[in-house]
């Protein structure tokens, strides 16, 4: 816990960025009949019938001291879908950096091991050279601030229904769009020093 805590106190560098990024899954949800549109006073009302249209998996990479980040949508959440992703990060996102710290969760696939699967071992081991992963602790997910703008995203675009999850993707697009316009980033307050005070109970007793 301590290791993300220090991370996120370091000053911005954009030779050396911090990016968190978190994963999930959506599935989308399409009316069987139309909704009623929103009206003063009333929300927007749907009928409890809906159909099916698949499920698509979430990549959100959040740059909390710049206020940027980006959304990718895929048909899966595998390893090669994961190092794909990160050498989009790093080759035209961030090609500059000369590393990338990204805060991540402890999935499987979150390891240096999926960029040797995905790609040949020259280009994994460029692509690794450039990219320092600081995982959560494994009940600590938490404290990764791409969790947060994961929620925002949630409730303010994609917790409602879709026709297609082409749609679905055209209103994350326009929503990471506003979002990155305004460089919404993340002001992250709790340090290690609250951490020993408030969660206090997690470190070792040491009696003498």
């Amino acid at each position: 816990m301590e290791k993300i805590l220090d991370v996120y106190q370091d000053d911005y560098d954009e030779r050396h960025p911090l990016i968190c990024m978190d994963e999930a899954a959506k599935q989308i949800t399409a009316d069987v009949e139309p909704a009623l549109p929103l009206s003063p006073g009333q929300p927007r009302r749907e009928d409890h019938h809906y159909q099916r249209q698949g499920v698509r998996a979430l990549f959100l990479f959040f740059d909390p001291l710049r206020g940027w980040r980006r959304v990718s949508t895929r048909e899966h959440r595998t390893r090669t879908d994961w190092a794909e992703e990160i050498k989009y990060l790093l080759e035209i996102d961030y090609p500059h950096a000369e590393y990338v710290t990204l805060v991540c969760d402890n999935l499987n696939t979150h390891d240096i091991a999926s960029l040797y699967h995905a790609f040949d071992a020259e280009t994994a081991h460029r692509l690794c050279r450039r990219l320092r992963i600081q995982h959560t602790p494994r009940n600590g997910s938490w404290l990764n601030m791409a969790e947060m703008e994961l929620s925002v995203l949630t409730r303010q675009c994609i917790a409602r229904r879709f026709d297609t999850p082409e749609q679905m993707t055209q209103h994350i697009t326009a929503w990471q769009q506003n979002r990155n316009e305004k460089s919404c980033g993340a002001n992250w307050r709790f340090t290690t020093t609250d951490a020993r005070i408030k969660l206090k109970a997690l470190y070792p007793l040491n009696d003498i």
